[in-house]
């Protein structure tokens, strides 16, 4: 299978259109040697074929649509190569650029948890103004680790774990979490039988999470923050990264510890990466350290074949 970065940063992408933090301005001024991003997002189709997976509708999906011929084969009057959708969460950074797709000429096909199209139907009703245009063809993810696969698209196969985390802020469930806020998916392709685990929202490895880790060829995980104060030591925010449901890459516990705990073979790689983050720096100590880890950062338009 063939995996596309359509975008890599958290909300707000970098630089954030209202912050001037030292890797916001510095990329602004040319000062920061790193490379702007757009928020996460990835499309993932097998070896043969165009049609593929939108993992998450970020805000600037007509951005990346754009910036990615692969997403628009061209092959009718009116096209795409997204035969479906399948969300992590409901935040906003992640479903919003649903709206951007209202003119297919058919309902969307949409994976989502139930949880995720309560959220999306009621506090940010998504899918309820979606039927005003195309309409959704929504069907649910299992979170007890069956299999599901997309029509048309039978060279691939997804299971979904439940992680800790947290609901988006305008949810109901906020700081009452229930199973299916946020998912972890394992996409395998059936032909080669490689896999990859994604996890863009990680708030704790826990056991089962750590299985699918370790039985991945590659891991796509939650790279928002570097530290769990980064956010206050700013004066950018007023909660530590475990509060909003993200897990640091430093410090004990935290992200690089459990990534170097993989088998030796598995490609690491960090998604949905915050303004803030200082792994944005390519000359920071703190990429230095991923890449002594043989940890990456991803990129807008990096690909991946597994």
């Amino acid at each position: 299978m063939r995996i596309t970065i359509l975008g890599s940063a958290a909300g707000g992408g970098f630089p954030q259109w209202n912050c001037n933090c030292r890797n916001c301005a510095g990329l602004r001024a040319g000062t920061l040697r790193a490379k702007p991003r757009t928020q996460s997002s990835i499309f993932v189709r097998p070896d043969a074929g165009d049609d593929g997976v939108l993992f998450n509708a970020s805000p600037d999906i007509l951005e990346q649509i754009r910036s990615q011929r692969a997403l628009q084969p061209a092959r009718a009057l009116r096209d795409s190569a997204i035969a479906g959708v399948v969300l992590i969460d409901a935040q906003i950074d992640h479903a919003t650029g649903l709206f951007m797709l209202r003119e297919r000429t058919a309902p969307l096909p949409l994976w989502c948890t139930d949880p995720v199209a309560q959220d999306l139907s009621q506090g940010n009703p998504v899918l309820r103004v979606l039927s005003h245009y195309c309409g959704v063809a929504r069907q649910t993810i299992p979170i007890d680790g069956s299999p599901f696969e997309l029509p048309g698209l039978p060279e691939l196969s997804f299971r979904a774990l439940a992680l800790s985390g947290k609901a988006a802020p305008y949810s109901p469930h906020r700081e009452h979490p229930v199973a299916g806020d946020n998912i972890g998916v394992t996409i395998r392709d059936r032909k080669s039988g490689k896999s990859l685990f994604y996890a863009p929202g990680l708030g704790a490895v826990t056991p089962p999470v750590f299985d699918a880790m370790a039985q991945a060829d590659a891991v796509m995980v939650d790279g928002t923050f570097w530290s769990d104060d980064e956010m206050l030591r700013l004066g950018v925010g007023s909660k530590r990264a475990h509060e909003i449901g993200h897990l640091p890459q430093s410090g004990a516990g935290g992200m690089i510890e459990w990534l170097n705990r993989l088998p030796a073979g598995t490609r690491r790689m960090l998604i949905h990466i915050n303004n803030t983050n200082p792994i944005l720096d390519e000359d920071s100590a703190e990429r230095a350290t991923l890449a002594r880890a043989g940890i990456e950062p991803c990129e807008d338009a990096m690909t991946l074949q597994l």
